[in-house]
Formats: structure tokens, C-alpha cells, sequence
């Protein structure tokens, strides 16, 4: 059974891939090195389209981490990819012990705590992992679903309104909920609209710090324009602050599978009513934010054009968040499975 020591070493690493933040298409991973004796010796967290959590903590700890415990938020991959198999260069180091909390749900990676064990080292699972499985949640639905976590974002007036009825929307919410909304952008790995939206409003699609400044094109999400218009080369989605794909299909499920090819595991749908229409009718969406104004129209564009006809056709939702943002409301809910409507 893990001891407190690795207990709270465990937590350590929480925090650590935390901070790291968005690895993608990785998993977030921290790592925490301890000596025999239970004092740190080195740490690591997962890099974007890079250098795993175990491996950096192992360089940074060299030959200390002979004896050494290594304790990880996700068992030790067990499969070449970008790097090495994390289980082997753990073996390799002369690591003694493994704790981890969430085991690898990846069908090619997973394996890595029976290596672990066949080599001879000490290996524990499952510790703590209550409180690290959101740190993967929508990593860990794309490699077992194979498409990727869909979370759909809008907002819109209380009565649900994205546009005014001559179709200006900007800015329907304040400054807070703009930041938050490039603090969660950050999280993902695509940003999807139509080209409906491309055309209408000419938007960036790219992540802004706090302080307005777009970040590093290394550190923007890809992003995606849905459909079958033409849009023009001066657009600003064609600029050079990130990366652009255009998928030229209406089908939500063809398009999903273009984007895991690419190995794509959240997407962020921020596109107009009909193309957030045309992935909820296809059931493709898994997580919904909404951003509420304090401000009523009585007419415009709505959020969602959904092909729902009667009271009984809408699916309800489970609100797992809810906040204000300055003079706005955002909530965070889920879909109810449809099983649970019967």
C-alpha cells in the first residue's frame, strides 16, 4: 500500500502536470522522483509533442534515481512513439518502485506497469485516482472512443440569443468571460467553425494570454474550418499565427475522423447555430460551455438550429459548473446519456 510520503509526492505531480498545463496530443503527466528515504529528488511533466514526465525527471535526477521510487499520475507508457517506452527507461535507471493513479486506457501504450513488474520493480496502481481523472478526461474519451472530446462553446443573451437580428454579436459578453474563454481555449488541441462564421465575423481562432498577447504558433491550438464555401486567402484564419485545416464536408462524424487521424483529442466548436446544430443532432457533443449575458433581445439568431420538432426531442443537460464572470453567467454541463431519458 503507497505510504503517505508517496501519497503526497502523488499530489506533487498533480500539481506539476497541472502547471505544465496542455499536452496534447499527449496525455498530462507529472512525475515525482524519491530517494530510498522519501526525499525528492527531481520531477517532470509531459511536454507538448515532446519529452514525457518520467524521462524528464529521470535526466534531471541522473544517477540518483538509482533506488529511486518513481510516482506518476498515469502508468508508464509501454510503447515507442515521439520517445522511448517510459517503462523501460524506468527499468533502465535502475528505479526500485512505481506508483501511479490512472492506469493507460491507450490500446498501443498501455502495458507498461506488467513490464514494470516482469522486470522486477516494485508496481502500484490505482492510488488517488479519484482526484487525478480529470486531469485526462478528454484525452482518455479520444483514445478509447477514437474521435475526439467535443466541447461545444457559445454565447448568447438569457434568452438564448448569439445574434441580434441584423447579426451583430459583438461583443455579447464582457471582458471576463472572454478571458476564460482563452484560458479553456488553451486546454485543447483544435478550434472548429464553419465557414459561414469565417465569412460573417472574420475571426483569429487563436489564444490570447492575459494581458491580450497571442501566444507562440507552437502553442495554438490548430485550426478548423468546416464546409464546403470558398473562403478567401485574406481571411484571417489563413494568416500565419497558427495552423489551419479546412474540411471540406458537412458531416460531423467525417469530419471527426479527419481529426483523429491527426490525432486530435478535444476539440473546441465555437461555430455558428448550424454547425453547433448539426453536432448535437449527431449526439458529437460532450461537454456544452455557456457564457449568459444579462441582456435580452426578444428576436435575433439562436445558439443551437437543431432538428428538434417537439418538447420530447430535447436532451437535457447535467450542469456540472456554474459561476459568474463579471456581469456574466457561465455554466458547464454535460449532455444526460439517452439512455437515462427512456
Amino acid at each position: 500500500m503507497a505510504s503517505d510520503i508517496e501519497i503526497d509526492a502523488l499530489r506533487r505531480a498533480l500539481e506539476i502536470a497541472r502547471a505544465r498545463g496542455n499536452a496534447l496530443p499527449n496525455p498530462t503527466v507529472g512525475c515525482v522522483l524519491l530517494s530510498p528515504e522519501g526525499r525528492e529528488i527531481a520531477s517532470g511533466a509531459t511536454v507538448r509533442h515532446g519529452v514525457h514526465a518520467e524521462i524528464e525527471a529521470l535526466r534531471a535526477a541522473g544517477g540518483a534515481a538509482h533506488g529511486a521510487t518513481a510516482v506518476v499520475t498515469l502508468e508508464p507508457c509501454n510503447h515507442t512513439g515521439r520517445t522511448g517506452p517510459c517503462s523501460q527507461a524506468l527499468v533502465e535507471a535502475g528505479v526500485r518502485r512505481v506508483v501511479f493513479a490512472q492506469s493507460d486506457p491507450h490500446e498501443t501504450a498501455a502495458g507498461g506497469a506488467a513490464a514494470l513488474a516482469a522486470a522486477g520493480l516494485d508496481v502500484e496502481g490505482g492510488v488517488l485516482v479519484d482526484e487525478t481523472a480529470d486531469l485526462n478526461a478528454a484525452w482518455s474519451f479520444a483514445v478509447t472512443e477514437n474521435r475526439p472530446f467535443v466541447t461545444w462553446k457559445y454565447a448568447a443573451t438569457l434568452d438564448g440569443r448569439s445574434a441580434a437580428p441584423d447579426g451583430t454579436s459583438q461583443w455579447i459578453t464582457g471582458p471576463e468571460a472572454r478571458r476564460d474563454v482563452h484560458r479553456l481555449r488553451a486546454e485543447v488541441d483544435a478550434v472548429m467553425v464553419g465557414t459561414g462564421t469565417v465569412l460573417a465575423d472574420d475571426p483569429r481562432l487563436t489564444i490570447r494570454d492575459a494581458d491580450d498577447q497571442p501566444l507562440a504558433p507552437d502553442r495554438q491550438p490548430l485550426r478548423v474550418v468546416v464546409g464546403q464555401t470558398d473562403i478567401p486567402a485574406t481571411a484571417r484564419v489563413r494568416d500565419s499565427s497558427a495552423e489551419t485545416l479546412v474540411v471540406a464536408s458537412r458531416d460531423p462524424h467525417a469530419v471527426l475522423a479527419t481529426l483523429a487521424d491527426r490525432e486530435i483529442r478535444h476539440v473546441w466548436l465555437e461555430g455558428g447555430p448550424r454547425l453547433a446544430g448539426a453536432f448535437w443532432d449527431a449526439g458529437l457533443v460532450d461537454r456544452v460551455i455557456a457564457y449568459l449575458a444579462p441582456t435580452l433581445l426578444g428576436a435575433g439568431h439562436s445558439a443551437l438550429a437543431s432538428a428538434a420538432t417537439t418538447l420530447t426531442d430535447g436532451r437535457r443537460l447535467d450542469i456540472t459548473d456554474l459561476r459568474t464572470l463579471g456581469p456574466d453567467l457561465r455554466i458547464m454541463a454535460t449532455p444526460t446519456a439517452r439512455e437515462e431519458l427512456v
